[in-house]
This record gives C-alpha cells, structure tokens and sequence, in this order.
C-alpha cells in the first residue's frame, strides 16, 4: 500500500454540486453512504466543513491519489468542485519541524 495523503474536495450550491436543500438530518443519512463509498476505494474520510446555509462543503480526506476520491464520489452520483492535494499548516507542521537557532525571536504579525 502506498502511503496516504491529504485531500479537499470542494462543493458549492452556485455550481451544481451542493444540493439545493440539505438538512443536518439528511447529511447524517449521506454521510454513512460516503463512507462506505471511501471505503470500498481505499479512502479515509477525515473531516468535512460545510454550511447548509450557503451551500457549501469541504471534505478532508486521505487518499493514495485524487483518483480514489473521485471514485468515491462516482460511487453516490456525488458532483464535486475539485479535489486538491494539500499538506498541512499547524504549528506543529510547520515551526517545530527544525529546531529553533539559539537567540531567535518569533516575529510578531
């Protein structure tokens, strides 16, 4: 198995690929359907942002590819936005990957 990575695939109400009413109920119901979809293609469902009152959803998922994502969704009939290959931005990611040089002082924003 290759190792796994990150992906956001992304929904919108304004492009076709949010449904034009969803409750938090009816997600519940599509969310176990999603994750038998990802599971049957190798894909780990993470965390998915979403608001029913603009339309919007952005999924996190880990993958071997984008391509499995896509299958996932070809499984439901589920129309996406994009699928985009990320790495991650915490403090942890990002700061504490090397060790600070002695004496550095942390720029303020």
């Amino acid at each position: 198995m290759n190792p796994l990575r990150y992906f956001i695939d992304t929904h919108d109400r304004a492009d076709g690929t949010f449904p034009e009413k969803l409750s938090p109920e009816e997600f519940e119901v599509f969310f176990v359907q999603y994750q038998q979809a990802c599971q049957a293609e190798g894909v780990v469902p993470i965390k998915i942002h979403l608001s029913y009152d603009e339309g919007r959803a952005f999924c996190l998922n880990l993958a071997e590819d984008a391509e499995a994502i896509q299958r996932a969704h070809q499984r439901l009939g589920l129309p996406f936005d994009s699928i985009t290959e990320i790495t991650t931005a915490t403090p942890g990611d990002t700061f504490f990957r090397r060790p600070a040089a002695a004496g550095e002082i942390p720029r303020k924003y």
